[in-house]
């Protein structure tokens, strides 16, 4: 048997990974989906987190220099940031709701202007795929509004946990595609 080329080795270990990380995620999408309240948690506590990182971050972006409109800028950002990180890590409860709010207007309006996408576009073939979408996701921010504050506990949880899942079952089968490919060339 002839030495594997260095770039089919690579290859091989990049869709190993891949194929890895695809697993990871839909491991965490079924977690998310099967207990999203525990997610919603883990969600909201890790975006404090990232806002105080990304306080850290403009703080540190200060030292770059710029001029002083730029290191006021980075002041200020850095400012917001952890407070915004802070009150997120102390207050949960009001975080996930607030974020439940934000979550069911911004799909609300994700589907209103689908619908009116559609509606400019209706003469290409398969648009109307864009109107079942738009209808789609205005009936779910509803849902999600009109059950707010009680859909805190599943919305956001629910919904991360399916785009994880399907996320996580897209690279899977991209890896698959990549290792059957490396199969061929090598075969």
């Amino acid at each position: 048997m002839v030495a594997e080329r260095p770039v089919l080795a690579t290859a091989r270990r990049f869709t190993g990974w891949y194929i890895f990380a695809a697993v990871l995620f839909i491991v965490a999408g079924l977690f998310a989906i099967i207990e999203p309240a525990t997610a919603v948690v883990a969600i909201t506590l890790m975006l404090g987190w990232l806002l105080i990182f990304g306080a850290v971050a403009h703080l540190i972006g200060t030292f770059r220099g710029g001029g002083a409109q730029r290191v006021l800028f980075q002041i200020f950002s850095a400012i917001v940031f952890a407070i915004g990180g802070i009150y997120i890590l102390t207050h949960p409860l009001l975080a996930i709701s607030t974020l439940t709010v934000l979550l069911a207007v911004v799909i609300f309006l994700v589907g209103l202007f689908d619908i009116i996408g559609y509606f400019r576009i209706q003469s290409e073939n398969r648009s109307g795929w864009m109107l079942v979408n738009g209808i789609a996701a205005l009936i779910l921010g509803a849902l999600i509004w009109v059950h707010w504050p009680s859909s805190s506990a599943w919305a956001i949880g629910t919904l991360v946990g399916v785009n994880l899942l399907l996320t996580g079952i897209t690279r899977l089968m991209i890896g698959v595609s990549g290792r059957r490919l490396i199969k061929d060339v090598t075969a």
